[in-house]
């Protein structure tokens, strides 16, 4: 539990990967249910060789860079295995297929497949009889080269006649991304976030200077950014949208709802720089909190807009309604702006079990509000002015249009 340790999850991770890199051939990961990292590079291309040569120049390039840790790649688990190449002219001389190698060597070391293997019925129920080498012989070359390989009616013959057996290693799997072979590289952070992390990584020699045929694919939490970015801004502009839809049926004007809207940029921009100032990262937990924004500020800026509007309908000088608005309207404004800010307080000082995960929203809430409401007492009579000149100009403007017409007509 977070009362009983003096050190962070980050801190722990560090501490332990550092005991954990000594062991020879160990792998390890943090963070993850499923195994994987933080940071995922995907490199894919259709020719092995030259994947796997730029996958070590990018692998080391990254185990350079202090921001990332426990650094690994999968085109480097290699195991041993017995490697079986065809001679081909020899073989299409003593009238062996290559399907005919390569039945007589499964059915030595795995066995043949089910659909073919004779059954032993016990009771109600039958048993596949799978017949192979032992695993000792499966392990000695000469065995494995000794093996017969059967011709069409002619005496069998050995299998080192028509193949090349030796002791090599290979891939332990073979992945592929968009069905070009793919080599994963995943790292995790030390002490810096996924957005400028990828885009240290990107700027490394290896990365910028990728040969033909090798490309660099997104994936991991990088796709996962990217995706919730996207999804975000289209959310985030349709509330946009509707919000100043609304304004313009209810104002019955374009112009003051525009006012209204400027308080938005405000917010943003406070809740960017408390983030920046607790050094979170901007992800999904800050873009809800952000989303949350966008109704409470606009509420702010209705209510001195729409009471500036009042107090000019009343007979006094547009400056006399905005001093008049911000005296009057600045209290309730204060007063929600204090509420927000000490409900979301004890949020952003992580207080609580699992706080790491919710206080960004917190963070990016309390600054966008305290941003919007210091500046907006400020900003939105200004951006009111200029909207209310340019609304009259306007509407001068059309009254000469229809009147010129008229003439005309």
């Amino acid at each position: 539990p977070r009362a009983e340790r003096s050190i962070t999850q980050k801190q722990f991770e560090l501490e332990t990967g550092e005991t954990l890199q000594r062991i020879p051939g160990v792998r390890y990961s943090f963070g993850k249910q499923n195994g994987g990292k933080e940071v995922t590079i995907i490199l894919a291309g259709d020719h092995p060789d030259v994947l796997t040569g730029v996958a070590d120049k990018v692998l080391d390039d990254m185990r350079t860079q202090p921001f990332l840790a426990n650094v690994n790649s999968n085109a480097n688990l290699l195991r041993p295995e017995i490697q079986i190449t065809p001679d081909f002219e020899r073989a299409a001389e003593l009238g062996v297929s290559v399907q005919r190698i390569a039945t007589v060597v499964k059915i030595a070391t795995i066995g043949d497949v089910d659909a073919n293997l004779a059954k032993f019925t016990l009771g109600d129920r039958q048993i596949p009889i799978r017949v192979l080498l032992d695993t000792a012989a499966r392990n000695d070359l000469s065995t494995i080269r000794s093996l017969r390989v059967s011709r069409a009616g002619t005496p069998s013959t050995p299998l080192s006649s028509v193949a090349h057996v030796v002791l090599g290693s290979g891939a332990s799997q073979i992945n592929r991304y968009d069905r070009s072979r793919q080599v994963t590289i995943e790292a995790n952070l030390n002490g810096l976030s996924l957005g400028p992390a990828l885009a240290t990584i990107k700027e490394l020699p290896s990365l910028r200077q990728l040969p033909s045929g090798v490309r660099l694919q997104p994936s991991g939490d990088a796709e996962h950014m990217a995706e919730l970015f996207n999804s975000f801004g289209m959310a985030i502009g349709a509330g946009v949208m509707l919000v100043l839809a609304v304004l313009i049926i209810l104002f019955g004007s374009v112009f003051q709802p525009l006012t209204i809207m400027m308080a938005l940029p405000l917010s943003i921009g406070g809740a960017l720089l408390a983030l920046l100032i607790t050094q979170d990262a901007l992800g999904l937990v800050p873009l809800i909190g952000i989303l949350m924004l966008m109704g409470i500020v606009g509420k702010n800026s209705i209510l001195l807009v729409d009471y500036a509007i009042m107090e000019i309908e009343s007979g006094k000088t547009r400056r006399e309604a905005l001093l008049e608005a911000g005296a009057k309207r600045a209290q309730p404004i204060v007063m929600t702006t204090i509420a927000m800010v000490a409900g979301m307080l004890p949020l952003a000082m992580r207080m609580g079990e699992n706080s790491d995960f919710r206080a960004p929203m917190a963070v990016a809430v309390i600054g966008g509000l305290i941003a919007s409401t210091l500046l907006s007492l400020i900003f939105i009579p200004v951006m009111f002015t200029f909207m209310d000149d340019l609304q009259k100009r306007v509407n001068i403007m059309t009254r000469r249009l229809l009147a010129d017409s008229n003439a005309v007509g």
